[in-house]
């Protein structure tokens, strides 16, 4: 069903439409979970190993593909909360071909360039030829992890944020089953282990990708519109680039400073990339989990700003901190006192450097989760309001800092170590200028309906 963010109470709305994202974005990462789980847990050390290494190029693509989602979702919210249903439909069937001219791309550059990469961070060759073959499979998989987050971008842009939680709520489930399925039962046919599990996600997110696109052309059928809309428009095409480039670079910065860290943990021993492997897929739990809440504050902040109800922008940013503290406080106690029993999930029987590794990283990242969920609220309202700018700056000191500081300190006697204190250090000054940048917001003020549906400029925030 869409729903309209404009009206009702800004904490109910936001609580409404925000919670449904979030448990969407937890059975999304129990993709990555799964398959880490089975592969540490039915193949072994080196198997869970390959999947966390191949996991960093991976968020390359997926970088693509959110950047895809945002700059189709915010576009469209905005032609939603102004009432312009026909270029609505227009910038969705755009956002649609676009993204898969830009996903075809991508597989092409996987496909020659996937090895290289691998070399380049430093994979261990007890590893490496797992991590090619896992990697591959994910890249023939790639048009289903697009068109389900362009899908999902498009239900957020309605108002309607339960329909692809149910769809990925059964799928995730379903990924878990037939990993097990594939490594365990069926593992004469999948023989090398991280085949298995990478084919039962391929398998798991094609099905749910396919339902989401179907239920995305009924709900477009409930939007009446006078006239026949455009398949294609380059003026909206501009729009949704505006958006979506800042975001895919960001991203893409991110998921290459990322790459970068996994080169220097690289140079330590199988154990540490084990235990960094299972750790960071918890930590990405939570942090893409309040992004997504983010993500869910820049559909409520470009609806209103369509409308012109900016005053609600900051109601909208008060409601979705409550609900990130609301999330991540008890995340953060459980991995600080209970770290040892989620690596644990992970791995079957870790090695010391492993469990040491796991641990030591959760306890020295998850106090920090109260910090980083005001930086990614800020940014949702800023994404939203079209102000990329500000949004990439924090952004990139963030990447900046994280990257910088993990090589020099993890080549002093911290070792290892220094590289998980480089994350807290990151957050905290990115944290700073994402709210003196969200501060600086005319939020108090009501404005009319811009001709463009609601695009504001860069003067008036």
């Amino acid at each position: 069903m869409n729903k309209d963010l404009t009206v009702g109470r800004a904490e109910s709305v936001v609580f409404r439409f925000c919670i449904p994202l979030f448990g969407s974005i937890l059975f999304q990462q129990l993709y990555n979970i799964a398959d880490s789980f089975v592969a540490g847990k039915f193949v072994g050390e080196d198997a869970l190993a390959a999947v966390g290494n191949s996991y960093e190029i991976t968020l390359i693509f997926l970088a693509f593909a959110f950047g895809c989602n945002i700059g189709c979702s915010v576009i469209s919210s905005q032609l939603f909360g102004a009432g312009r249903y026909r270029d609505l439909k227009t910038a969705i069937y755009t956002s649609l071909i676009s993204s898969g001219v830009v996903c075809a791309a991508l597989m092409v550059c996987g496909a020659v360039f996937g090895g290289r990469l691998l070399t380049l961070i430093n994979t261990p060759d007890e590893v490496f030829e797992a991590s090619k073959l896992y990697l591959d499979i994910y890249i023939l998989g790639l048009p289903f992890v697009f068109y389900y987050n362009i899908a999902t971008g498009i239900f957020s842009a309605l108002g309607n944020s339960k329909t692809p939680f149910i769809f990925l709520m059964c799928s995730s489930l379903s990924n878990i089953a037939v990993d097990i399925l594939f490594t365990t039962k069926l593992s004469f046919i999948f023989t090398r282990g991280v085949d298995g599990v990478a084919w039962a996600t391929f398998l798991c997110q094609g099905v749910s990708c396919i339902l989401s696109l179907v239920f995305v052309f009924k709900s477009l059928k409930t939007v009446r519109t006078d006239k026949r809309s455009p398949v294609f428009d380059l003026r909206i095409f501009g729009r949704i680039c505006g958006i979506a480039i800042p975001s895919i670079l960001q991203q893409s910065f991110i998921s290459i400073g990322n790459i970068i860290i996994q080169g220097v943990i690289n140079t330590f021993m199988t154990g540490v990339m084990a235990g960094y492997s299972a750790s960071v897929k918890l930590n990405n739990l939570v942090i893409t989990s309040l992004t997504t809440v983010g993500n869910g504050i820049s559909n409520f902040t470009a609806q209103n700003i369509g409308a012109g109800k900016n005053k609600r922008v900051k109601e909208g940013f008060i409601a979705g901190l409550k609900l990130v503290w609301a999330i991540c406080i008890p995340i953060a106690i459980l991995y600080f006192f209970a770290g040892r029993f989620f690596v644990y999930i992970f791995l079957d029987s870790p090695s010391e450097s492993a469990l040491s590794a796991g641990i030591e990283f959760l306890k020295i990242v998850s106090p920090f989760y109260l910090i980083i969920s005001i930086k990614l609220i800020a940014d949702g309202v800023l994404r939203g309001a079209g102000k990329m700018k500000l949004f990439m700056i924090s952004t990139f000191t963030d990447l900046l800092l994280r990257v910088g500081l993990a090589k020099i300190l993890s080549a002093t006697a911290l070792g290892s170590t220094g590289i998980w204190l480089a994350w807290p250090l990151g957050w905290i000054i990115s944290t700073v200028l994402s709210f003196i940048f969200y501060r600086s917001g005319k939020w108090g003020e009501a404005k009319t309906r811009s001709e463009d549906g609601g695009q504001i400029s860069e003067d008036r925030i």
